[in-house]
């Protein structure tokens, strides 16, 4: 009786444990691609729980639903010319300059526009978490990335989160800047750089070796004004569970900062989804800073995800944290200029006519100066 029992007993646990598994899965495949516990549920049981097989899966039958949708990306403006029809498809991907109309270039009054004059020696950047995922009110939001563009004009900018029609809009729509992307489906990565600052040599993707959620590290070497940068851009593992693996990516990150050249300035930044405490046992090699804490911690521009703020994701609780980082490797060969941050801010904290933000990230923006 006595071991039927503990037998009995013993089983409980691996039934609640496969359980208990599984609802994590839907919860995370729920957070990364946006969508309820339900779908999740569905795509995971379509594809034996395989994460990664069920977000392909899911993002795939997704990226069809988006090209599908009338009007999704097609912009309304009465300066294109060419009326004939096309598909959705052609229309999105024509990159024809006649037929571009550059939302980076327009002028905003000067009282508006807080960056310096285009010879500054400054560096500029933003990063930011623009949600692609989430595709409500898509095109408005991405018409609302580009306008921050021509408020802030930065030299770089880090993405994350986006998919095809987001980067095809952009290029057709911010025709300043040359577009580098980490990957081709679902989503992924990118930076831009805008061509009269910053001149582009080359790039590469870094696989993350043990990801389930198909993240990887963009890098770029490119010039500024006479400089060698390596610039760096990540979406870390998501979850509140996953930060074994998302310490694993850090300590990538932190690898590749410190093996560049001691003639080059490095700068990471991206949708981190870090907690303090990860970061404290992973460690920051000497020579690289947080630049916000290198900044005197502002509390204005602390938390990057923030639902008290933010209602972009419908949630029952409030959630603020500093998942969006930058970190700062300077050059230090003996000759090199020396840049330091100087300015950090968030963006997007204005709600756009559709009611809802840019993102449900806030961005980051930052400047460097030659020290």
């Amino acid at each position: 009786v006595e071991n039927m029992a503990s037998s009995s007993d013993s089983d409980k646990p691996s039934v609640s444990n496969v359980e208990e598994s599984r609802s994590r899965q839907c919860a995370e495949f729920a957070a990364i691609a946006g969508t309820d516990s339900a779908v999740a549920q569905c795509y995971l049981a379509e594809n034996d729980w395989e994460m990664e097989r069920a977000l392909n899966s899911f993002f795939e039958a997704d990226m069809e639903k988006i090209f599908e949708t009338d009007d999704i990306f097609e912009v309304q403006d009465v300066q294109e010319r060419d009326s004939s029809p096309k598909s959705k498809r052609q229309k999105v991907e024509e990159k024809a300059p006649t037929d571009c109309i550059d939302l980076t270039e327009d002028s905003p009054t000067p009282a508006q526009k807080p960056t310096e004059e285009e010879g500054s020696d400054k560096l500029s950047l933003i990063s930011w978490n623009v949600d692609g995922l989430d595709t409500d009110n898509l095109a408005e939001r991405a018409r609302g990335l580009c306008s921050y563009l021509v408020l802030y004009t930065p030299d770089v900018v880090f993405l994350q989160e986006l998919i095809p029609p987001y980067v095809q809009y952009l290029k057709k729509r911010a025709v300043s800047y040359l577009i580098i992307e980490a990957g081709e489906d679902n989503y992924f990565t990118g930076m831009m750089l805008k061509k009269s600052r910053v001149k582009f040599e080359e790039s590469e993707v870094v696989s993350y070796p043990t990801t389930q959620m198909m993240r990887n590290l963009l890098v770029a070497r490119v010039s500024f004004r006479g400089q060698k940068l390596c610039l760096m851009t990540s979406h870390l593992e998501s979850c509140k569970a996953h930060g074994q693996e998302r310490m694993k990516q850090l300590r990538l990150v932190m690898q590749r900062m410190q093996e560049a050249p001691d003639d080059v300035t490095v700068v990471f930044g991206g949708d981190t989804n870090l907690r303090d405490t990860e970061v404290a046992k992973v460690g920051l090699p000497s020579a690289v800073c947080d630049v916000w804490e290198r900044l005197g911690k502002q509390e204005h521009c602390r938390y990057t995800w923030d639902t008290k703020a933010n209602n972009n994701k419908s949630v029952n609780y409030v959630s603020r944290c500093r998942f969006d980082r930058i970190y700062f490797r300077p050059a230090n060969k003996e000759g090199v200029p020396r840049l330091a941050p100087d300015h950090m801010a968030l963006v997007g904290l204005d709600k756009l006519d559709c009611g809802r933000y840019t993102s449900d990230h806030w961005g980051i923006y930052c400047s460097f100066s030659a020290g």
